[in-house]
């Protein structure tokens, strides 16, 4: 029997205009925006922690188009992604991509990266495949390497909304911050912080994008992002 053509395959011939929804495009219809936000907000945090991100080797569990990892060029020592789908990766260029054959594992050897993301990944992953997926996380990350999981807030109804109106995300199950910090911390990393960003639409960004800092604790943003550590 032929194996099943990947999810996101179907999708990757006009992706971005897929994602294309009323309140998110009210937020912002520059769909890289929400790429840029994610950027900052990994920034902020190697930052905060004085951690050198030009010696780290950086893993972005289902890449995508790359676009993320984008924003990295330059910045890290290595970059690398992964994702299900061919198709996807396609678009991806300037790093180094691999297909992940097997939901639950990784193309990738032990301990190779500092750092690992995945970035509205886990809502399209099985929950019983969960666990074992944030293993391979542990696996590859080197002592002391950081993790970090990037979700849609589910405490949020208007993400609620968007997310059942969004055809890519029509086998969504979205985790609660909670419920990602216990998978953490159930997998053996040791959670370090979660922050809450994407308060504020595009052009309110711009003029007051620094006070966003001041919100990240509160849980009402549009996504999320759990930070964890590897035990050194």
């Amino acid at each position: 029997m032929p194996e099943p053509t990947p999810e996101f395959d179907r999708y990757a011939a006009n992706y971005k205009d897929l994602l294309r929804e009323p309140i998110r495009d009210m937020f912002s219809a520059d769909p890289h925006f929400y790429t840029q936000r994610k950027w900052l907000l990994i920034q902020d945090f190697f930052r905060r922690r004085k951690l050198p991100v030009g010696q780290l080797r950086w893993l972005d569990v289902g890449c995508g188009e790359g676009d993320l990892l984008r924003h990295g060029m330059g910045s890290f020592a290595h970059l690398a992604g992964c994702d299900p789908s061919p198709g996807m990766l396609s678009s991806a260029d300037g790093f180094e991509v691999r297909p992940q054959a097997d939901s639950e594992k990784l193309p990738f050897d032990d301990c190779t990266f500092d750092f690992v993301t995945a970035v509205c990944v886990f809502h399209h992953v099985e929950p019983p495949s969960r666990p074992a997926l944030l293993k391979e996380f542990l696996r590859v990350l080197t002592p002391g390497g950081i993790a970090c999981i990037i979700e849609h807030n589910a405490y949020n109804p208007l993400v609620r909304g968007m997310v059942r109106r969004i055809p890519v995300d029509e086998n969504a199950i979205l985790l609660t911050p909670f419920e990602t910090r216990n998978l953490l911390e159930r997998t053996g990393l040791a959670a370090i912080a979660t922050e809450f960003f994407l308060y504020l639409p595009q052009p309110l960004f711009r003029w007051f994008g620094a006070a966003e800092v001041l919100g990240r604790k509160l849980p009402i943003g549009g996504q999320y992002a759990s930070f964890a550590q590897r035990p050194f």
